[in-house]
């Protein structure tokens, strides 16, 4: 039952948050028309972001409902910390996949102005992670959270495994 319970809320704030940000806002900013054509390798290269970002995504959301037996959202945070998966090598692949979508579509579409969008999208976040998540995750995980703070990298992936 809480699997299912966590399932459910973290899909609900998959579509509110992430397709929000990443989905419904670059809609409205480009109503999905592309601007001046970029070269093809261009293109190719936001298809790859995308789609890995759109993979990514789904995995990092999957660890919360599978390992974490919760969900993203603050008001229904996970039982577990949650460090399987991706969440090995790098301790926020879901911001790093959101930020990932609006850049593909950003080269996908020709559309600088997402790129602009995208960094005021990583602003935000890094001002959320820093000043809400880590103390929180820090006050309810302890020192599990902080030894993994300290081998996990925030942003940049290693090629090494959180033991």
């Amino acid at each position: 039952m809480r699997r299912a319970r966590a399932a459910a809320g973290t899909a609900a704030f998959l579509v509110l948050v992430p397709g929000t940000v990443a989905g419904l806002v670059p809609w409205w900013l480009t109503g999905w028309r592309s601007g001046a054509a970029y070269p093809p390798p261009v293109r190719a290269i936001g298809i790859v972001l995308v789609a890995a970002g759109a993979a990514v995504l789904l995995h990092a959301f999957a660890r919360f409902v599978v390992e974490g037996l919760g969900t993203p959202a603050p008001i229904a945070p996970t039982e577990r910390l949650v460090v399987g998966g991706l969440y090995h090598y790098v301790r926020n692949p879901m911001y790093l996949a959101v930020l990932a979508l609006i850049t593909g579509q950003a080269l996908l579409l020709a559309r600088p102005g997402l790129l602009g969008y995208a960094a005021l999208v990583a602003a935000a976040v890094v001002a959320f992670v820093h000043g809400y998540e880590e103390p929180t995750l820090a006050r309810r995980h302890g020192t599990a959270y902080e030894q993994y703070r300290r081998s996990v990298a925030a942003w940049w992936p290693r090629p090494r495994r959180h033991r």
